[in-house]
């Protein structure tokens, strides 16, 4: 194992190849250690690789800052996840963009049947708070994850809230696991922890530089079914988090405010342009969500239902195992035809068993 997360950390060191081609390299040869033992001129002809991109994967030789990087991570007892580990968060596998490789400190399953992002700007009104506050203490009893980026402001509000209501709430850094920024929520990161979690594409060392924060926006925007924005100004973070949501096809919100209030002004133009839904209030977005309808069912009630077919029976065993599954999951490890699976599927969504989420995802009901 130790073996194989060096190849994958290595892989994120190559400055030429970023997580679009990483991608394309792992799903050519199906793991990290294959992609640098290929020779050159196979690499060079994969699509988007190139002769540039495969002479600097066949003359990196920097293992040994990928060894001190796993030492830390031992010593600091942190989870990684590659793209193609059962536990990365599986939304963002459905973004063209996806991190290669994730380093995580926390307790809560990143695949929750329900995430939401909540971001907003730093310099907040008491309106922006209280709305906030009051969403977050309203989604208490939906088995939901908040996603945010640990800023100050609207960010800050709503891990806070979370664990007020012991709802489990995951950070996303612009930085290494080894700072915090800003480092007066070193306390709230630790809480947390417990409660959640701190989640990064970046390694020990990585200082929380301007031009990270967009790649930390997209991992907020991925990993949720759906982006709350609550204040923002027209330029900002927020504005390019809602975009990327927007692009990735997740249920995008904006909260209204007054016209005249700039902090405001982003939210009413993501919903002028149509981008956004017009957030107003909890039990709008519950609504538009679909969760009231998506009552969780106790499993046992399956058995309730013994003229199922084998393929269907499989289906659902393997949708017991795991909170949701990809359609392309399902078919790899089905072991039958596209054709018998779409057909399972269709007759499982009749009798109320499972459902479809966005992304070609399925879960049981």
């Amino acid at each position: 194992m130790t073996e194989d997360l060096l190849y994958r950390i290595a892989l994120t060191m190559i400055p030429e190849l970023g997580p679009v081609r990483v991608k394309a390299l792992i799903d050519y040869y199906g793991n990290a250690q294959s992609v640098f033992k290929a020779n050159k001129k196979e690499l060079a002809q994969i699509e988007t690789i190139g002769d540039l991109c495969a002479k600097q994967l066949k003359s990196w030789n920097h293992f040994t800052e990928a060894e001190k990087e796993i030492k830390y991570i031992k010593k600091n007892q942190i989870s990684t996840l590659f793209i193609t580990d059962p536990d990365y968060p599986q939304r963002l596998l459905h973004c063209y963009d996806p991190p290669s490789l994730l380093y995580y400190k926390g307790r809560q399953c990143l695949n929750n049947t329900r995430m939401v992002s909540i971001i907003g700007t730093r310099n907040h009104t008491a309106y922006g708070k209280q709305v906030t506050e009051e969403f977050i203490k309203a989604l208490e009893n939906e088995q939901v994850v908040i996603v945010s980026g640990l800023a100050l402001g609207i960010d800050a509000i709503a891990h806070k809230a979370s664990l007020q209501h012991r709802i489990p709430t995951v950070g996303v850094l612009a930085h290494g696991l080894d700072t915090l920024y800003p480092s007066q929520h070193r306390y709230l990161a630790s809480e947390m922890i417990s409660n959640g979690g701190l989640l990064t594409e970046f390694r020990m060392l990585t200082q929380p530089d301007k031009h990270n924060f967009p790649r930390r926006n997209r991992i907020v925007a991925g990993m949720a079914d759906a982006t709350v924005v609550i204040e923002t100004a027209i330029k900002g973070g927020s504005m390019i988090t809602a975009e990327l949501a927007y692009n990735y096809n997740r249920d995008l919100f904006a909260v209204p405010g007054k016209l005249t209030d700039s902090k405001s002004s982003g939210c009413l133009k993501l919903i002028q342009q149509n981008k956004a839904f017009l957030f107003s209030g909890p039990e709008h977005f519950i609504d538009t969500m679909g969760w009231k309808e998506k009552k969780l069912v106790p499993k046992k009630q399956i058995d309730l239902f013994p003229d199922l077919s084998n393929e269907e029976k499989i289906v659902l065993k393997l949708l017991q195992e795991k909170e949701m599954m990809p359609i392309d999951e399902l078919n790899l490890k089905c072991g039958f035809s596209s054709s018998s699976l779409a057909t399972a599927i269709l007759h499982l969504e009749l009798n109320s068993l499972i459902c479809s989420l966005p992304g070609k995802m399925y879960k049981l009901l």
